[in-house]
């Protein structure tokens, strides 16, 4: 009995130490409330939660921008010279890009083109083809990869690249990779591919930590273009998996000095995982004929500032006449339904593209509660129902169009590393368009009856659900 007692005791403690903890650290009053009083209430269960789930910031994360190495900003420096001459010069009162710009921690780039990617098949082409026409490197980063037949396939075109004298540097998340075997990645080991995985457990500050996650999907060759998006690597990304079906997804392809960009992004994810700068990289920038602007705007927990949630929310304010929005998950904090709501109001056609059946119970449940809400206020929410909806688009009035790997949930919010690419081009942004109408029309628009016909325990699910907002 004594034993238990002072267990009891110690867990009480530790319930006390970690809220304080929660209050001193956490990003969102609506997370710390709800862990002060888990922590307080029913330490035993919440205790050990927190020091799994709870923290808000990747620690000891060092960057090229911000590291307090100085060879490594030394070799930023080196990095970024060559592109000061494609950073785009920006009007005196283009404070909405200045902001951008600064968020991003990176420029504007001119002289590139950038070809939208729609679905699987376009998709795993278009990189397949990349890997085969490098010539010097390819930096290979995807948060999932499957060995199936597609992952397989990439596994043989990238060891026949290495094979042939191409460096292949290889990264990968080991939680969203959980299930890629040893055997893979042997091989691409033995051909002389450089492999590392993110290692978001690295460091003593993050030994217990699985709620991060590195949840990019990108592709550089040679310096000279650049794959982003919101395809993994695995069967299911062409329809191939039964259960799931038809599976809607877009990448882009960028060609020109934004690659470059995209390259930093993965040079300081590498840095971290493999302890070193990628050597004998290409950083003198190719222009492309086409002109098309490009932000790279990289975020993640290690950042300053919560890059990702003040990037979403300064493209809603942005908004004048028009703010389509597609995203598998829908769990935004309370800043962004308050923006969503200001746009609405303002006469801004709002309309937010979701799945109409999801893959994640909890997240779905919590999304119905949050739709409700924002569909009283006079916003659109579709449903996508020709298959699962997975792509990560943003649509801003007529010339500024958004596609990267951030979800609209607090998990790429604030606890995933994403990238995302910016486009301020009137074609670029034209094609974005006739994607989405084409999405609009697979979709049912959610009406009044989708809310009030639901049963008193679904609506008692969302609302419970929605409690677990910030970790989702």
């Amino acid at each position: 009995m004594a034993f238990w007692l002072a267990a009891a005791a110690l867990f009480h403690l530790l319930g006390i130490f970690s809220a304080v903890h929660a209050v001193m650290h956490g990003r969102t009053s609506q997370g710390t409330i709800a862990w002060v009083m888990g922590l307080t209430m029913v330490p035993y269960v919440a205790v050990p939660m927190y020091w799994i789930l709870g923290s808000s910031r990747f620690h000891g994360y060092i960057t090229a921008r911000y590291g307090k190495d100085e060879w490594v900003r030394e070799k930023l420096d080196v990095i970024l010279g060559p592109l000061k001459p494609h950073a785009l010069t920006l009007p005196k009162r283009s404070k909405a890009a200045e902001a951008a710009q600064k968020l991003a921690d990176l420029p504007f780039l001119g002289g590139n083109r950038v070809e939208l990617l729609i679905d699987g098949e376009q998709m795993f082409s278009s990189l397949l083809n990349g890997i085969d026409a490098a010539e010097h490197y390819i930096l290979f980063q995807f948060y999932i990869i499957n060995d199936d037949l597609i992952g397989r396939e990439v596994r043989s075109r990238l060891v026949a690249r290495a094979k042939e004298g191409v460096l292949v540097h290889f990264l990968y998340d080991e939680i969203g990779s959980y299930s890629l075997g040893t055997d893979y990645l042997n091989d691409l080991r033995a051909a002389g591919v450089e492999v590392y995985p993110f290692h978001t457990r690295k460091g003593r500050g993050n030994r217990f930590q699985i709620n991060f996650r590195n949840h990019r999907k990108v592709m550089v060759a040679d310096g000279k273009s650049a794959w982003i998006g919101g395809m993994n690597i695995g069967d299911e990304y062409l329809g191939r998996n039964a259960k799931i079906g038809n599976w809607r997804d877009t990448h882009m392809k960028i060609t020109g000095p934004a690659a470059l960009a995209v390259q930093i992004s993965f040079v300081e994810d590498w840095f971290w995982a493999a302890d070193e700068i990628v050597p004998s990289l290409i950083w003198e920038p190719v222009p492309a004929k086409e002109d098309v602007p490009v932000l790279i705007v990289p975020s993640g927990p290690a950042d300053p500032v919560e890059t990702a949630a003040l990037m979403f929310h300064h493209a809603i304010n942005l908004a004048q006449k028009r703010l389509w929005i597609a995203s598998p998950y829908f769990v935004p904090d309370d800043a962004i339904i308050a923006a969503l709501r200001l746009a609405a109001l303002r006469g801004v056609d709002v309309r937010i593209l979701i799945p109409d059946r999801g893959d994640n119970r909890l997240v779905d449940w919590s999304a119905w509660s949050y739709c409700e809400q924002l569909h009283h206020a006079g916003i659109g929410f579709f449903r996508y129902t020709d298959g699962f909806l997975h792509e990560k688009v943003m649509l801003i009035d007529d010339e500024v169009a958004s596609v990267g790997t951030a979800n609209f949930d607090n998990r790429s919010f604030r606890l995933n590393f994403e990238i995302t690419g910016i486009i301020t081009d009137h074609t670029f942004a034209s094609d974005v368009e006739k994607m989405f109408e084409r999405d609009f029309v697979c979709a049912r628009k959610m009406r009044d009856g989708d809310f009030t016909k639901r049963t008193f325990l679904s609506r008692l699910l969302s609302r419970l659900s929605r409690l677990l907002a910030p970790i989702q």
